[in-house]
């Protein structure tokens, strides 16, 4: 069974990170509107709520000035029309801006709460095939169709049943309006809205807690991927054998490269006397240690020793220490301690002979470099 599955594509793994990263930079992020409803009403109700007091006085206000006339202004009643029509919507909006400001704030801070933040110019390109009657239909008859319209059934159930509550409870508060004074009617009218803004947002949010986890699902449903979209995803972020293969050949030729502009620069040259080849330096004020600069075997240690020939670096055979050396030290590295004994012994002869005549210096003995113990198997 799972066989067939896999061979029927079924979309049963998770989404990987780069396919939500993709998905992300065309512009799929989950969204719920049932959320954003909510924020928007909550928002709006507890300003309305907060700033019900002082909202009832500068209505009354601007009332009392859009009845109120001036008797400077009679002579020009277009002019008296168009002051008195400004003052009242610049008073108006001052009056309601710090609920609009509230509602503003969390509409745009619930949009991004459960998508985050996401901007994509692929988002904002023209889409034809959104145009096509059957796609719609689909979309209109699928999963997605059918939990649409029972969400939308659920809200429609409960925010009526909780509105007609509402209206029932208040019933008797809104027709005792009639009977108050003016500005106490205004605040009590206030308080009342706001108070059954409050109790309808609780309905709302009892659906976008069903719709907050739902679009979640949803949205991960729609990015699953088969095995085969997994195995060909790792193969392409991990890179193919074959494009693995030729960087690190590339990588190998950069690295002998460099490798062989710095044989010039060694002190000595330990072959084998063909098969191997080791470039040395030693800088006492800067090193510890003598310093492998290059190495290599066939054809490299013959270019090794046949650049070293060429800048008149010395070349010193010593099969068994040219082994060691090659097999002990990587490149750039100080050699390993179980060797200082045999490479002072060849660096302190080459140095030597370098203050000598040539005619001394063919004289001398050419030492024979022993080694410990742990090399001799190499």
């Amino acid at each position: 069974m799972a066989a067939e599955a896999e061979q029927g594509g079924e979309r049963t793994e998770e989404p990987s990170p780069k396919r939500l990263q993709d998905a992300r930079e065309r512009g799929q992020v989950p969204r719920s509107r049932e959320l954003t409803t909510f924020a928007t009403m909550i928002g709006g109700s507890v300003a309305l709520v907060a700033v019900g007091g002082s909202l009832a006085g500068r209505l009354s206000q601007t009332m009392r000035q859009g009845l109120a006339i001036d008797p400077l202004k009679l002579s020009n009643p277009d002019s008296m029309m168009m002051s008195s029509l400004g003052d009242a919507c610049i008073s108006a909006v001052m009056v309601l801006l710090p609920v609009f400001g509230a509602v503003i704030a969390l509409i745009f801070l619930s949009s991004v709460a459960l998508g985050g933040w996401n901007f994509s110019l692929q988002a904002m390109a023209p889409d034809f095939s959104r145009l096509s009657p059957l796609a719609g239909i689909g979309r209109l008859f699928g999963l997605r169709g059918a939990s649409e319209l029972g969400k939308a059934l659920l809200k429609c159930a409960v925010v009526g049943g909780v509105c007609a509550a509402i209206v029932a409870w208040i019933s008797r508060d809104v027709m005792s309006l009639a009977h108050m004074e003016p500005l106490a009617s205004i605040g009590r009218g206030v308080g009342l809205i706001g108070w059954s803004f409050v109790w309808l947002c609780g309905s709302l949010a009892l659906v976008a807690m069903i719709d907050v986890p739902l679009q979640l699902f949803q949205f991960k449903r729609g990015l699953r991927m088969t095995r085969q979209e997994l195995r060909d995803e790792a193969k392409e972020s991990d890179g193919r054998p074959e494009t693995k293969q030729r960087i690190r050949q590339m990588q190998q030729t950069l690295a002998r490269r460099r490798m062989m502009h710095k044989v010039p620069t060694a002190d000595v040259v330990i072959v084998n006397p063909t098969h191997f080849a080791v470039a040395l330096k030693y800088d006492p004020q800067n090193m510890r240690a003598p310093r492998v600069l290059a190495k290599g075997v066939d054809l490299v240690a013959q270019n090794i020793r046949r650049i070293a020939e060429e800048h008149r670096v010395p070349v010193f055979e010593s099969p068994k220490l040219a082994r060691a050396l090659y097999r002990s030290t990587d490149l750039n590295k100080e050699i390993p301690a179980g060797l200082y004994v045999a490479v002072a012994q060849v660096l302190s002869y080459i140095f030597r002979v370098r203050t000598l005549s040539p005619t001394i210096a063919a004289r001398m003995a050419r030492p024979s470099p022993t080694l410990s113990s742990e090399y001799d198997d190499v």
